[in-house]
Protein backbone atom coordinates (compact mmCIF):
# COMPACT_ATOMS: atom_id res chain seq x y z
CA UNK A 1 0.00 0.00 0.00
CA UNK A 2 1.21 3.14 -1.03
CA UNK A 3 1.43 6.33 1.20
CA UNK A 4 -0.90 8.31 -0.98
CA UNK A 5 -3.46 5.18 -1.27
CA UNK A 6 -3.05 5.00 3.13
CA UNK A 7 -4.03 8.62 3.25
CA UNK A 8 -6.88 8.28 1.00
CA UNK A 9 -8.26 5.76 2.50
CA UNK A 10 -7.81 7.92 5.96
CA UNK A 11 -9.43 10.16 4.90
CA UNK A 12 -12.53 7.69 3.71
CA UNK A 13 -12.96 6.44 7.09
CA UNK A 14 -12.49 9.94 8.84
CA UNK A 15 -15.24 10.78 7.00
CA UNK A 16 -17.33 8.22 7.71
CA UNK A 17 -16.99 8.41 11.21
CA UNK A 18 -17.21 11.72 11.73
CA UNK A 19 -20.27 11.76 9.61
CA UNK A 20 -21.78 8.46 11.67
CA UNK A 21 -20.98 11.09 14.77
CA UNK A 22 -23.31 13.96 13.41
CA UNK A 23 -25.51 11.95 12.84
CA UNK A 24 -25.58 9.67 16.19
CA UNK A 25 -24.94 12.75 17.79
CA UNK A 26 -21.99 12.56 19.75
CA UNK A 27 -19.03 14.47 19.84
CA UNK A 28 -16.83 13.23 16.24
CA UNK A 29 -13.40 13.90 18.23
CA UNK A 30 -14.27 11.13 20.84
CA UNK A 31 -15.01 8.61 18.37
CA UNK A 32 -12.73 8.97 15.70
CA UNK A 33 -9.78 8.80 18.49
CA UNK A 34 -11.66 5.71 19.18
CA UNK A 35 -11.97 4.23 15.70
CA UNK A 36 -8.46 5.06 14.68
CA UNK A 37 -7.25 3.15 18.04
CA UNK A 38 -9.76 0.45 17.15
CA UNK A 39 -7.88 0.40 13.44
CA UNK A 40 -4.49 0.46 14.71
CA UNK A 41 -4.70 -2.53 17.14
CA UNK A 42 -5.61 -4.81 14.26
CA UNK A 43 -2.40 -6.56 13.24
CA UNK A 44 -1.61 -6.39 9.64
CA UNK A 45 -2.28 -1.95 9.90
CA UNK A 46 1.04 -0.95 9.41
CA UNK A 47 2.67 1.59 11.50
CA UNK A 48 1.73 5.04 11.63
CA UNK A 49 4.45 7.63 12.09
CA UNK A 50 3.55 11.53 11.64
CA UNK A 51 6.23 14.09 11.46
CA UNK A 52 6.13 17.54 13.43
CA UNK A 53 5.86 19.38 10.32
CA UNK A 54 2.83 17.75 9.36
CA UNK A 55 1.00 18.53 12.82
CA UNK A 56 2.08 22.08 13.40
CA UNK A 57 2.38 23.22 9.63
CA UNK A 58 -0.14 21.60 7.62
CA UNK A 59 -2.69 21.29 10.01
CA UNK A 60 -2.51 23.04 13.24
CA UNK A 61 -2.67 26.82 11.23
CA UNK A 62 -6.31 26.40 9.73
CA UNK A 63 -7.57 24.86 12.66
CA UNK A 64 -6.72 27.27 15.22
CA UNK A 65 -7.77 30.21 12.67
CA UNK A 66 -11.11 28.86 12.91
CA UNK A 67 -11.50 28.26 16.40
CA UNK A 68 -9.83 31.70 17.11
CA UNK A 69 -12.76 33.33 14.65
CA UNK A 70 -15.65 31.92 16.44
CA UNK A 71 -14.61 34.11 19.38
CA UNK A 72 -16.95 36.99 19.45
CA UNK A 73 -15.02 40.04 20.72
CA UNK A 74 -17.33 41.37 22.89
CA UNK A 75 -17.66 38.25 25.48
CA UNK A 76 -13.88 38.00 25.16
CA UNK A 77 -13.50 41.38 27.00
CA UNK A 78 -15.63 40.60 29.62
CA UNK A 79 -13.92 36.86 30.20
CA UNK A 80 -10.18 38.48 30.17
CA UNK A 81 -9.30 38.23 33.66
CA UNK A 82 -9.85 34.72 34.20
CA UNK A 83 -8.42 33.91 31.13
CA UNK A 84 -5.50 35.36 31.77
CA UNK A 85 -4.96 33.65 35.57
CA UNK A 86 -5.52 30.30 33.63
CA UNK A 87 -3.51 30.76 30.61
CA UNK A 88 -0.37 31.76 32.75
CA UNK A 89 -1.14 30.52 36.76
CA UNK A 90 -2.94 26.92 35.74
CA UNK A 91 -0.56 26.62 32.97
CA UNK A 92 2.68 26.67 35.44
CA UNK A 93 0.69 24.19 37.92
CA UNK A 94 0.10 21.64 35.49
CA UNK A 95 3.43 21.67 34.25
CA UNK A 96 4.82 21.05 37.69
CA UNK A 97 2.17 18.92 38.65
CA UNK A 98 2.57 16.34 35.57
CA UNK A 99 6.44 16.51 36.04
CA UNK A 100 6.26 15.38 39.68
CA UNK A 101 4.06 12.57 39.09
CA UNK A 102 5.69 11.40 35.79
CA UNK A 103 9.35 11.60 37.45
CA UNK A 104 7.83 9.49 40.24
CA UNK A 105 5.63 6.60 38.65
CA UNK A 106 7.03 6.72 35.36
CA UNK A 107 11.37 6.25 34.18
CA UNK A 108 11.68 9.54 33.10
CA UNK A 109 14.43 11.56 35.09
CA UNK A 110 13.34 14.87 36.32
CA UNK A 111 14.27 17.34 33.45
CA UNK A 112 12.66 14.86 30.95
CA UNK A 113 9.55 14.80 33.44
CA UNK A 114 8.99 18.75 33.07
CA UNK A 115 9.23 18.54 29.30
CA UNK A 116 6.26 16.21 29.18
CA UNK A 117 4.21 18.21 32.26
CA UNK A 118 4.89 21.31 29.70
CA UNK A 119 3.75 19.17 26.66
CA UNK A 120 0.45 18.59 28.44
CA UNK A 121 0.25 21.71 30.54
CA UNK A 122 -2.54 23.81 28.43
CA UNK A 123 -5.92 22.67 27.23
CA UNK A 124 -6.42 21.83 23.04
CA UNK A 125 -8.29 25.05 21.26
CA UNK A 126 -8.90 22.18 18.38
CA UNK A 127 -10.70 19.74 20.62
CA UNK A 128 -12.45 21.98 22.99
CA UNK A 129 -14.13 23.56 19.82
CA UNK A 130 -15.09 20.66 18.38
CA UNK A 131 -16.47 19.12 21.61
CA UNK A 132 -18.46 22.45 22.74
CA UNK A 133 -19.54 22.94 18.84
CA UNK A 134 -22.77 20.39 19.88
CA UNK A 135 -23.41 22.01 23.58
CA UNK A 136 -25.40 25.20 24.01
CA UNK A 137 -23.17 26.49 26.78
CA UNK A 138 -24.31 30.16 27.61
CA UNK A 139 -22.26 32.84 25.61
CA UNK A 140 -19.71 33.71 28.70
CA UNK A 141 -18.83 29.99 29.19
CA UNK A 142 -17.96 29.07 26.10
CA UNK A 143 -16.14 31.97 25.51
CA UNK A 144 -13.97 31.43 28.80
CA UNK A 145 -13.05 27.68 27.88
CA UNK A 146 -12.48 28.37 24.08
CA UNK A 147 -10.06 31.65 24.23
CA UNK A 148 -8.78 30.15 27.05
CA UNK A 149 -7.16 26.88 25.42
CA UNK A 150 -6.34 29.28 22.67
CA UNK A 151 -4.77 31.71 24.97
CA UNK A 152 -2.80 29.53 26.89
CA UNK A 153 -0.48 27.72 24.43
CA UNK A 154 2.13 30.57 24.29
CA UNK A 155 2.58 29.73 28.18
CA UNK A 156 2.79 26.32 27.49
CA UNK A 157 5.08 27.24 24.69
CA UNK A 158 7.68 29.16 26.57
CA UNK A 159 7.50 25.93 29.68
CA UNK A 160 8.44 23.58 26.28
CA UNK A 161 11.05 25.36 24.87
CA UNK A 162 12.37 25.85 28.30
CA UNK A 163 12.04 22.29 29.63
CA UNK A 164 13.75 20.89 25.66
CA UNK A 165 16.54 23.32 26.02
CA UNK A 166 17.45 22.41 29.54
CA UNK A 167 16.80 18.36 28.32
CA UNK A 168 19.51 18.81 25.13
CA UNK A 169 21.91 21.33 26.94
CA UNK A 170 21.97 19.76 30.30
CA UNK A 171 22.30 23.18 32.35
CA UNK A 172 18.88 24.87 33.61
CA UNK A 173 17.40 28.30 31.92
CA UNK A 174 17.30 31.38 34.60
CA UNK A 175 14.27 33.10 35.19
CA UNK A 176 14.90 35.96 33.24
CA UNK A 177 15.72 34.33 30.30
CA UNK A 178 12.09 32.35 30.37
CA UNK A 179 10.60 35.72 30.58
CA UNK A 180 12.48 37.20 27.70
CA UNK A 181 11.51 34.17 25.59
CA UNK A 182 7.79 34.38 27.23
CA UNK A 183 8.04 38.48 25.82
CA UNK A 184 9.61 37.33 22.09
CA UNK A 185 7.17 34.65 21.89
CA UNK A 186 4.03 35.69 22.91
CA UNK A 187 4.51 39.25 22.26
CA UNK A 188 6.11 38.76 18.88
CA UNK A 189 3.25 36.60 17.49
CA UNK A 190 0.49 38.87 18.95
CA UNK A 191 2.43 41.67 16.67
CA UNK A 192 2.57 39.50 13.89
CA UNK A 193 -0.80 38.31 14.09
CA UNK A 194 -2.48 42.13 14.46
CA UNK A 195 -0.04 42.94 11.43
CA UNK A 196 -1.34 40.08 9.26
CA UNK A 197 -4.80 40.61 10.20
CA UNK A 198 -4.05 44.09 8.65
CA UNK A 199 -2.71 43.39 5.80
CA UNK A 200 -5.55 40.71 5.09
CA UNK A 201 -8.46 43.48 5.76
CA UNK A 202 -6.96 46.09 3.31
CA UNK A 203 -6.87 43.61 0.69
CA UNK A 204 -10.39 42.11 1.25
CA UNK A 205 -11.71 45.71 1.01
CA UNK A 206 -10.54 45.91 -2.12
CA UNK A 207 -11.49 42.86 -4.19
CA UNK A 208 -14.62 41.54 -5.13
CA UNK A 209 -13.78 38.20 -6.46
CA UNK A 210 -14.85 35.28 -4.51
CA UNK A 211 -12.10 32.44 -6.01
CA UNK A 212 -9.47 35.33 -4.67
CA UNK A 213 -11.09 36.09 -1.47
CA UNK A 214 -11.81 32.15 -1.27
CA UNK A 215 -7.81 31.62 -1.86
CA UNK A 216 -6.76 34.93 0.71
CA UNK A 217 -9.01 32.90 3.67
CA UNK A 218 -7.04 29.52 3.01
CA UNK A 219 -3.79 31.41 3.42
CA UNK A 220 -4.23 34.05 5.96
CA UNK A 221 -3.85 31.35 9.10
CA UNK A 222 -0.74 29.96 7.09
CA UNK A 223 1.12 32.92 6.41
CA UNK A 224 0.79 34.37 9.82
CA UNK A 225 1.88 31.01 11.19
CA UNK A 226 5.10 30.76 8.60
CA UNK A 227 6.03 34.61 9.26
CA UNK A 228 5.92 34.48 12.81
CA UNK A 229 7.89 31.32 13.36
CA UNK A 230 10.87 32.88 10.46
CA UNK A 231 11.04 35.64 12.65
CA UNK A 232 11.24 33.42 15.72
CA UNK A 233 7.85 33.72 17.69
CA UNK A 234 5.06 31.89 18.21
CA UNK A 235 3.45 30.75 15.15
CA UNK A 236 0.06 29.69 17.49
CA UNK A 237 -0.22 33.10 19.11
CA UNK A 238 -0.23 34.89 15.44
CA UNK A 239 -2.70 32.20 13.94
CA UNK A 240 -5.28 32.79 17.16
CA UNK A 241 -4.83 37.16 17.10
CA UNK A 242 -5.31 36.79 13.53
CA UNK A 243 -8.62 34.64 13.84
CA UNK A 244 -10.17 36.71 16.91
CA UNK A 245 -9.55 40.00 14.69
CA UNK A 246 -10.61 38.85 11.31
CA UNK A 247 -13.60 36.86 12.88
CA UNK A 248 -15.03 39.98 14.99
CA UNK A 249 -14.80 42.41 11.32
CA UNK A 250 -14.94 39.19 8.65
CA UNK A 251 -18.81 40.23 7.61
CA UNK A 252 -17.94 43.76 7.29
CA UNK A 253 -15.18 43.11 4.32
CA UNK A 254 -16.99 41.33 2.17
CA UNK A 255 -20.37 40.94 0.32
CA UNK A 256 -23.19 38.09 1.26
CA UNK A 257 -21.83 35.97 -1.71
CA UNK A 258 -18.52 35.69 -0.84
CA UNK A 259 -19.00 35.49 2.91
CA UNK A 260 -21.48 32.22 2.04
CA UNK A 261 -18.58 30.99 -0.72
CA UNK A 262 -15.75 31.04 2.00
CA UNK A 263 -17.77 29.64 4.83
CA UNK A 264 -18.64 26.92 2.48
CA UNK A 265 -14.94 25.89 1.51
CA UNK A 266 -13.49 26.92 5.02
CA UNK A 267 -15.80 24.66 6.34
CA UNK A 268 -15.53 21.78 4.19
CA UNK A 269 -11.21 21.77 4.87
CA UNK A 270 -11.69 22.31 8.41
CA UNK A 271 -14.17 18.98 9.09
CA UNK A 272 -11.38 16.99 6.83
CA UNK A 273 -8.37 18.17 9.01
CA UNK A 274 -10.37 17.67 12.32
CA UNK A 275 -11.82 14.33 11.07
CA UNK A 276 -7.57 13.03 10.25
CA UNK A 277 -6.26 14.46 12.71
CA UNK A 278 -8.17 12.88 15.34
CA UNK A 279 -8.28 9.72 13.75
CA UNK A 280 -4.61 9.50 13.38
CA UNK A 281 -3.95 10.46 17.14
CA UNK A 282 -5.83 7.07 17.98
CA UNK A 283 -4.25 5.13 14.75
CA UNK A 284 -0.24 5.96 16.03
CA UNK A 285 -1.05 4.87 19.32
CA UNK A 286 -0.27 1.32 19.46
CA UNK A 287 2.69 1.87 16.87
CA UNK A 288 4.46 4.14 19.34
CA UNK A 289 3.82 1.40 22.11
CA UNK A 290 5.51 -1.10 19.85
CA UNK A 291 8.82 1.26 20.18
CA UNK A 292 9.08 1.18 24.10
CA UNK A 293 11.88 -0.47 25.96
CA UNK A 294 11.48 -3.02 28.80
CA UNK A 295 11.43 -0.65 31.58
CA UNK A 296 9.14 1.25 29.79
CA UNK A 297 5.79 -1.36 29.59
CA UNK A 298 4.53 0.01 32.66
CA UNK A 299 2.79 2.91 30.56
CA UNK A 300 -0.69 2.67 31.04
CA UNK A 301 -0.13 3.24 34.84
CA UNK A 302 1.53 6.36 33.79
CA UNK A 303 -1.11 7.70 31.51
CA UNK A 304 -3.68 6.78 33.90
CA UNK A 305 -1.44 8.68 36.74
CA UNK A 306 -0.72 11.76 34.45
CA UNK A 307 -4.58 12.01 33.14
CA UNK A 308 -5.71 11.60 36.54
CA UNK A 309 -3.36 14.58 37.90
CA UNK A 310 -4.16 16.79 34.40
CA UNK A 311 -7.86 16.69 35.79
CA UNK A 312 -7.46 16.85 39.27
CA UNK A 313 -5.29 20.08 39.19
CA UNK A 314 -7.68 21.29 36.70
CA UNK A 315 -10.18 21.44 39.16
CA UNK A 316 -8.41 22.42 41.80
CA UNK A 317 -7.58 25.36 39.80
CA UNK A 318 -10.93 26.20 38.69
CA UNK A 319 -12.98 25.97 41.43
CA UNK A 320 -11.19 28.68 43.82
CA UNK A 321 -10.90 31.07 41.31
CA UNK A 322 -14.51 30.43 40.06
CA UNK A 323 -15.71 31.01 43.55
CA UNK A 324 -13.52 34.27 43.84
CA UNK A 325 -15.44 35.71 40.79
CA UNK A 326 -18.94 34.47 41.25
CA UNK A 327 -18.50 36.37 44.86
CA UNK A 328 -17.45 39.70 43.30
CA UNK A 329 -20.47 39.42 40.80
CA UNK A 330 -22.93 39.37 44.05
CA UNK A 331 -25.21 37.22 41.86
CA UNK A 332 -26.16 35.30 44.75
CA UNK A 333 -24.96 32.19 46.28
CA UNK A 334 -21.53 30.02 45.01
CA UNK A 335 -22.48 27.63 42.67
CA UNK A 336 -20.61 24.43 41.96
CA UNK A 337 -22.13 24.21 38.64
CA UNK A 338 -19.87 26.11 36.31
CA UNK A 339 -16.28 25.33 37.48
CA UNK A 340 -17.49 21.47 36.97
CA UNK A 341 -18.51 22.30 33.49
CA UNK A 342 -14.79 24.65 32.86
CA UNK A 343 -12.98 21.67 34.36
CA UNK A 344 -14.21 18.93 32.71
CA UNK A 345 -14.37 20.96 29.21
CA UNK A 346 -10.45 20.79 29.49
CA UNK A 347 -9.32 18.31 27.10
CA UNK A 348 -5.99 17.75 25.31
CA UNK A 349 -5.69 17.28 21.85
CA UNK A 350 -3.96 18.16 19.04
CA UNK A 351 -1.22 20.94 20.40
CA UNK A 352 0.04 18.58 22.59
CA UNK A 353 0.81 15.67 20.51
CA UNK A 354 2.68 18.41 17.54
CA UNK A 355 4.83 19.47 20.99
CA UNK A 356 5.31 16.23 21.65
CA UNK A 357 6.90 14.95 18.21
CA UNK A 358 8.84 18.14 17.73
CA UNK A 359 11.15 16.87 20.70
CA UNK A 360 14.74 16.11 19.26
CA UNK A 361 16.42 13.02 19.44
CA UNK A 362 19.26 13.92 20.32
CA UNK A 363 21.11 16.35 23.44
CA UNK A 364 23.72 18.71 21.86
CA UNK A 365 26.51 16.45 22.86
CA UNK A 366 25.04 14.02 20.43
CA UNK A 367 23.63 10.94 23.02
CA UNK A 368 20.14 10.03 22.62
CA UNK A 369 17.31 12.01 25.06
CA UNK A 370 16.34 9.17 26.75
CA UNK A 371 12.53 7.87 27.13
CA UNK A 372 11.57 10.25 23.99
CA UNK A 373 9.38 7.60 22.73
CA UNK A 374 7.76 6.80 26.14
CA UNK A 375 7.16 10.88 25.76
CA UNK A 376 5.11 10.42 22.92
CA UNK A 377 3.23 7.31 24.38
CA UNK A 378 2.20 9.07 27.57
CA UNK A 379 1.42 12.29 25.65
CA UNK A 380 -0.56 9.70 22.87
CA UNK A 381 -2.10 8.17 25.58
CA UNK A 382 -3.46 10.82 27.62
CA UNK A 383 -4.96 12.60 25.01
CA UNK A 384 -6.50 9.79 24.37
CA UNK A 385 -7.73 9.38 27.16
CA UNK A 386 -9.41 12.86 27.68
CA UNK A 387 -10.95 13.02 24.50
CA UNK A 388 -12.44 9.62 25.12
CA UNK A 389 -13.43 10.14 28.80
CA UNK A 390 -14.66 13.94 28.89
CA UNK A 391 -15.18 14.09 25.51
CA UNK A 392 -18.59 11.35 25.61
CA UNK A 393 -19.51 12.86 29.17
CA UNK A 394 -19.38 16.63 28.60
CA UNK A 395 -22.35 16.87 27.53
CA UNK A 396 -23.71 14.79 30.59
CA UNK A 397 -22.15 16.69 32.66
CA UNK A 398 -23.68 19.84 31.14
CA UNK A 399 -26.82 18.37 31.36
CA UNK A 400 -26.32 17.75 35.37
CA UNK A 401 -25.16 21.16 36.06
CA UNK A 402 -28.74 22.78 34.24
CA UNK A 403 -26.29 25.79 32.69
CA UNK A 404 -26.98 25.02 29.31
CA UNK A 405 -29.36 26.86 27.12
CA UNK A 406 -32.69 25.27 26.70
CA UNK A 407 -33.19 25.26 22.63
CA UNK A 408 -36.71 27.42 23.83
CA UNK A 409 -33.88 30.02 25.21
CA UNK A 410 -32.59 30.08 21.72
CA UNK A 411 -35.45 30.14 19.59
CA UNK A 412 -37.03 33.36 21.92
CA UNK A 413 -34.14 35.44 21.01
CA UNK A 414 -33.75 34.59 17.41
CA UNK A 415 -37.71 35.09 16.89
CA UNK A 416 -37.18 38.73 19.25
CA UNK A 417 -34.42 39.56 16.52
CA UNK A 418 -36.07 38.28 13.39
CA UNK A 419 -39.10 40.56 14.40
CA UNK A 420 -36.99 43.32 15.56
CA UNK A 421 -35.60 43.02 11.55
CA UNK A 422 -38.72 42.99 10.09
CA UNK A 423 -39.57 46.12 11.33
CA UNK A 424 -36.46 47.80 10.49
CA UNK A 425 -37.12 46.66 7.02
CA UNK A 426 -41.01 48.18 7.17
CA UNK A 427 -39.09 51.97 8.61
CA UNK A 428 -37.28 51.33 5.44
CA UNK A 429 -40.21 50.45 2.89
CA UNK A 430 -42.07 54.01 4.60
CA UNK A 431 -38.57 56.13 4.33
CA UNK A 432 -38.98 55.19 1.06
CA UNK A 433 -42.42 55.53 0.12
CA UNK A 434 -42.49 58.83 1.68
CA UNK A 435 -39.78 60.22 -0.94
CA UNK A 436 -40.93 58.33 -3.59
CA UNK A 437 -37.96 56.18 -3.84
CA UNK A 438 -39.67 53.20 -5.55
CA UNK A 439 -42.59 52.48 -7.37
CA UNK A 440 -45.37 51.54 -4.95
CA UNK A 441 -46.29 48.47 -6.36
CA UNK A 442 -43.00 46.80 -5.27
CA UNK A 443 -43.09 48.58 -2.27
CA UNK A 444 -46.25 46.93 -1.37
CA UNK A 445 -45.01 43.85 -2.58
CA UNK A 446 -42.10 43.64 0.09
CA UNK A 447 -44.55 45.43 2.60
CA UNK A 448 -46.36 42.36 2.65
CA UNK A 449 -43.50 39.76 2.51
CA UNK A 450 -42.12 41.72 5.68
CA UNK A 451 -45.39 42.07 7.64
CA UNK A 452 -45.81 37.90 7.34
CA UNK A 453 -42.66 37.46 8.34
CA UNK A 454 -43.49 40.24 11.53
CA UNK A 455 -46.80 38.19 12.28
CA UNK A 456 -44.88 34.49 12.31
CA UNK A 457 -41.54 35.47 14.15
CA UNK A 458 -41.94 33.01 16.96
CA UNK A 459 -41.66 30.31 14.40
CA UNK A 460 -38.90 28.57 13.07
CA UNK A 461 -38.41 29.53 10.15
CA UNK A 462 -38.41 32.47 7.66
CA UNK A 463 -41.76 33.36 5.60
CA UNK A 464 -41.21 33.29 1.71
CA UNK A 465 -44.57 33.86 1.08
CA UNK A 466 -43.84 37.16 -0.63
CA UNK A 467 -45.39 37.15 -3.81
CA UNK A 468 -43.10 36.78 -6.94
CA UNK A 469 -41.90 40.02 -9.14
CA UNK A 470 -42.93 40.35 -12.73
CA UNK A 471 -40.12 39.81 -15.19
CA UNK A 472 -40.27 43.58 -15.98
CA UNK A 473 -39.63 45.03 -12.65
CA UNK A 474 -37.24 42.08 -11.58
CA UNK A 475 -34.50 44.93 -11.69
CA UNK A 476 -36.20 47.29 -9.43
CA UNK A 477 -37.29 44.31 -6.70
CA UNK A 478 -34.05 42.97 -6.50
CA UNK A 479 -32.65 46.71 -5.56
CA UNK A 480 -35.42 47.59 -3.35
CA UNK A 481 -34.89 44.05 -1.79
CA UNK A 482 -31.13 44.61 -1.38
CA UNK A 483 -31.86 48.25 0.06
CA UNK A 484 -34.08 46.89 2.62
CA UNK A 485 -31.60 43.96 3.68
CA UNK A 486 -28.52 46.43 4.08
CA UNK A 487 -31.40 48.18 6.62
CA UNK A 488 -31.73 44.84 8.26
CA UNK A 489 -27.62 43.62 8.81
CA UNK A 490 -27.72 46.99 10.24
CA UNK A 491 -29.99 46.68 12.78
CA UNK A 492 -28.86 43.05 13.41
CA UNK A 493 -25.21 45.08 14.07
CA UNK A 494 -26.96 47.30 16.23
CA UNK A 495 -28.77 44.27 18.45
CA UNK A 496 -25.60 42.67 18.53
CA UNK A 497 -23.26 45.61 19.96
CA UNK A 498 -26.17 46.45 22.49
CA UNK A 499 -26.41 43.09 23.87
CA UNK A 500 -30.09 42.31 23.01
CA UNK A 501 -28.92 39.01 20.76
CA UNK A 502 -25.75 36.50 21.33
CA UNK A 503 -23.02 35.97 18.82
CA UNK A 504 -24.84 32.80 17.92
CA UNK A 505 -27.91 34.51 16.75
CA UNK A 506 -26.11 37.08 14.86
CA UNK A 507 -24.09 35.01 12.95
CA UNK A 508 -27.34 32.72 11.93
CA UNK A 509 -29.44 35.58 11.41
CA UNK A 510 -26.37 36.96 9.23
CA UNK A 511 -26.44 33.77 7.19
CA UNK A 512 -30.06 34.19 6.76
CA UNK A 513 -29.80 37.41 5.43
CA UNK A 514 -26.36 36.60 2.90
CA UNK A 515 -28.79 33.79 1.46
CA UNK A 516 -31.54 35.63 0.99
CA UNK A 517 -29.49 38.47 -0.78
CA UNK A 518 -27.47 35.89 -2.84
CA UNK A 519 -30.63 34.23 -4.15
CA UNK A 520 -31.84 37.58 -5.37
CA UNK A 521 -28.58 37.24 -8.40
CA UNK A 522 -26.83 39.23 -10.24
CA UNK A 523 -29.15 42.60 -12.19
Amino acid sequence: MTDLTALLLLVVFATLVATGARHWRIPAPSLLVVGGLLIGLLPWIPDVQVTPEVISVVVLPPLLYASAEEIPWRELRVVWKPVTVLAFGLVLATAVAVGAVASAVTPLNTTMAFVLGAVLASTDPVAVTALGRKIALPPRIQVLVQSESLFNDATSLVLFKVAVGTAIAAHAVTLPAAGGQFLALGGGGALVGAGVAGVVALIRRRTEDPILETVIALVTPYAAYVLAEDLHTSGVTAVVVAGVVLGSTGHKLTNATIRLQVHAVYGTVIFLLESVVFALIGLELPALVRQLTADEHGWPLGVLAVATTVIAVRLLGVVPLSAVMQRRRGNGPVTWRIPAVVSWAGTRGVMPLAAALSIPLTADDGTPLPHRPLILVLTTGVVVLTLVLQGFTLAPVVRWSKIALEPEHTAREEARARAGLAKAGLDCLDELEAVEAAPVTLIEQLRRGLLARLDQADADQDDDTAPSPSSSSATGYRELRRTVIAAETATLQRLYADNHISDLTRRRLQRKLDLEEAGLGDE
